[in-house]
C-alpha cells in the first residue's frame, strides 16, 4: 500500500531548506510551531541518553562556558546549527580544537604537538591527536534555539530589521579529549593542558567576539575590566523563557563606534574601522575583530528574572572583560591606544544610555513617579559597581563636554595609528558631530526628580507634546532622543583611603539628533528659553 504524504514522514534533518519542506532560519509569525522547534524536538528525542565515551588512552579536561557555544555544522545553507557526532550528540570538532591549540603554542610546541610543514606540500604530523569535545550530561538539550536580531542599520538610520534562528548550546559543560602517539609523562601532559587553557581563554567556536564560546575561567589578553550592574527588558526564546544575552555589550560598543567614527570620516572608512575592531564580513569572508568580550555573572544570585505586568525583565551584576582577540600584535598596532578607545566607548555607553533592549530610555519603573503603576516595561538602568566607580565615573555636568571630546580624540588617535583617512562624515541619523547632535543636562536631586521622563508621556509645556513624534519615535520607529539618569558619585577621603561613593543624585541627560519638523524645533526653542533657570536643562554639547 502506498504511503500517504511520504515527504512528511522524513525527519526535518533530512529535508531541503526550501519553502514547504524545512526552513530553520525563518520565523513564521503566528505559527503554532516553527520548523526549527520541530527539527530540535525530532533531534533530541532520538539522541542516545548517554554521552559518547572516550577510549582508555585519552586524556580529558572539562570546560564550563559562561553563556552560549556555537559550532557551525555547515550542513544547511544559511543556517547555523551544531556539528552532530556520535549517538546524535553535539560535537566540537577535533580539527577546530587543534586550530585554537596551535595558536596558543610557541613555535617549538607547534612542531612537537601539532606538526610542521615540510615545504613540499607534505606535513610531518605532531605527536598529539585532538579528539574534540562533547557536552557533559543531557542539560545541553535545553535552550538550543537562539534568536538573533541584527539591528545595526535599524538602530543607526531607521532601516529594517528581522529576527533569525540559529542553534547553540546554552551554558554547556564540555569534555575535551586529547591522545598522544607516544607515552608522555605527567609533567608534559600538564604543559599540554596549560596550553589548552590559554587557547580556551580566547574563546571557542563561532562569534567569540560577541561573547559566544567564552569559558567561565579567567584568561586571555584583557584590555579592560568593568564591574557593573543593570536591569532592563529581557530577551525571550521561542518558548517565551527569558534570557540575559551578554552580546548586548558588544552590540552597544559597536553601535557607538559607528556613531563616533561616522562623525570623523565617511561611511566606507567608518565601516572598515569598525569591522577591524569588532569583526564583520569583507567580500564574503568573515573578519575576526581585534576586540572580544567575556561577561561573568557574579556568584550568589548575580542574575535574576522578574515580571512586570507579564513582561520579563532581568537584574544582573557581574564583571565585563574586553579582550584582545589576537594572540600577538603586528608592529604597527598600539595596544594602549586600543585600550584607551575601548574604555572611552564603554564610558560613553554607560553615561548616555545603557545596554540591551530599550537602552535609549531610563527605566520607567525607577523614574516615572507620576505613574508608578505604568504597565509597559520601558527603559533600562545601569551603574558601576563600587570597584569601577573611581576609575570610570563622571560626577559633574561640566565634565560631560570634555569627556565627549576625549572620546573623539581616542577615536582619532586609533584611526590615525592605523592610517585611516579622516575625511568627510557618514550620513546616518545618529552620526556624532556638532551640527547633528545636542546634549542637554541637569542635576536631579533623587530618582523622583526626573523631569524629561514626564515629557515623553505628556506635555512639556501646556498643550505642547513630543510624544509619538519623529523625535521620540513610536512603535516600529526609532526615535531621535536618548534619555538617561546617570548616577552621580562623590569622592571621600584622601590618598589611599579615597573612595567613590554613589550619591542619591543623578545627571539627567537628553541626547537629541534633531530633525527639521515643527514639533522638534518647538521643543528645542522651549529648552533654549528655559536654560539658565533653576533646575532646567542646560546645553552641554
Amino acid at each position: 500500500m502506498p504511503i500517504s504524504n511520504p515527504a512528511q514522514k522524513v525527519p526535518m534533518m533530512y529535508q531541503a531548506q526550501v519553502v514547504g519542506r524545512c526552513q530553520l532560519q525563518r520565523i513564521v509569525p503566528g505559527a503554532a510551531q516553527q520548523d526549527a522547534q520541530i527539527w530540535v524536538n525530532q533531534w533530541t528525542e532520538r539522541t542516545h541518553p548517554q554521552q559518547p565515551q572516550w577510549g582508555s588512552r585519552t586524556q580529558t579536561r572539562r570546560v564550563q562556558f559562561s553563556w552560549r557555544l556555537i559550532t557551525n555544522g555547515g550542513q544547511d545553507d544559511g543556517v547555523i546549527r551544531p556539528v552532530i557526532g556520535a549517538n546524535g550528540w553535539p560535537f566540537f570538532p577535533g580539527s577546530s580544537m587543534k586550530g585554537v591549540f596551535r595558536r596558543a603554542c610557541t613555535p617549538a610546541q607547534q612542531e612537537r604537538y601539532c606538526g610542521r610543514d615540510l615545504g613540499n606540500g607534505d606535513m610531518a604530523p605532531g605527536i598529539l591527536r585532538f579528539l574534540g569535545g562533547y557536552p557533559v550530561g543531557t542539560g545541553w538539550q535545553s535552550g538550543l534555539l537562539d534568536l538573533v536580531h541584527p539591528q545595526q542599520n535599524w538602530q543607526l538610520d531607521g532601516g529594517n530589521h528581522s529576527a533569525f534562528m540559529q542553534m547553540s548550546l546554552y551554558r554547556p559543560e564540555m569534555e575535551f579529549a586529547i591522545s598522544a602517539v607516544e607515552e608522555l609523562g605527567p609533567e608534559e601532559w600538564e604543559t599540554i593542558w596549560k596550553i589548552w587553557e590559554r587557547a580556551v581563554a580566547t574563546g571557542l567556536g563561532c562569534r567569540v567576539s560577541a561573547g559566544y564560546g567564552q569559558a567561565q575561567q579567567k584568561g586571555g589578553e584583557v584590555l579592560a575590566t568593568f564591574n557593573l550592574q543593570g536591569q532592563g527588558p529581557a530577551s525571550q526564546l521561542l518558548n517565551r523563557d527569558p534570557e540575559f544575552r551578554p552580546n548586548m555589550f558588544k552590540a552597544a560598543l559597536r553601535g557607538h563606534a559607528m556613531r563616533i567614527f561616522g562623525g570623523l570620516t565617511n561611511q566606507q572608512t567608518t565601516e572598515a574601522i569598525v569591522r577591524e575592531l569588532f569583526g564583520g564580513i569583507t567580500d564574503g569572508d568573515p573578519v575576526v575583530g581585534l576586540v572580544g568580550m567575556r561577561f561573568r555573572v557574579s556568584q550568589n544570585n548575580g542574575l535574576t528574572f522578574g515580571k512586570h505586568y507579564g513582561a520579563d525583565y532581568y537584574q544582573v551584576q557581574g564583571s565585563l572583560d574586553w579582550l584582545l582577540n589576537r594572540p600577538s600584535w603586528p608592529g604597527d598596532v598600539e595596544p594602549e591606544l586600543l585600550k584607551k578607545l575601548v574604555i572611552r566607548l564603554m564610558q560613553f555607553a554607560m553615561i548616555f544610555g545603557g545596554f540591551g533592549k530599550s537602552w535609549r530610555r531610563a527605566d520607567h519603573r525607577l523614574f516615572f513617579v507620576e505613574n508608578p503603576n505604568y504597565e509597559r516595561l520601558i527603559g533600562c538602568h545601569w551603574q558601576w559597581l563600587e570597584s569601577s566607580r573611581p576609575r570610570f565615573g563622571v560626577n559633574q555636568l561640566e565634565r560631560i563636554s570634555p569627556f565627549i571630546t576625549s572620546v573623539q580624540d581616542a577615536a582619532k588617535e586609533w584611526a590615525q595609528s592605523r592610517r585611516y583617512p579622516l575625511q568627510g562624515h557618514a550620513n546616518w541619523v545618529e552620526t556624532w558631530r556638532k551640527n547633528t547632535v545636542h546634549v542637554w543636562g541637569r542635576v536631579a536631586d533623587n530618582k523622583d526628580d526626573s523631569v524629561a521622563i514626564n515629557w515623553l508621556h505628556g506635555d512639556y509645556s501646556r498643550g505642547q507634546k513630543i510624544k509619538n513624534s519623529l523625535l521620540t519615535g513610536r512603535l516600529g520607529q526609532i526615535g531621535r532622543l536618548w534619555h538617561r539618569m546617570y548616577p552621580v558619585i562623590a569622592y571621600k577621603g584622601q590618598g589611599e583611603d579615597r573612595v567613590a561613593v554613589q550619591l542619591p543624585k543623578f545627571l539627567e541627560l537628553l541626547t537629541l539628533f534633531p530633525d527639521s519638523s515643527k514639533n522638534t524645533q518647538g521643543f528645542l526653542e522651549y529648552l533654549n528659553n528655559q536654560a539658565g533657570r533653576n533646575g532646567a536643562f542646560t546645553r552641554l554639547w
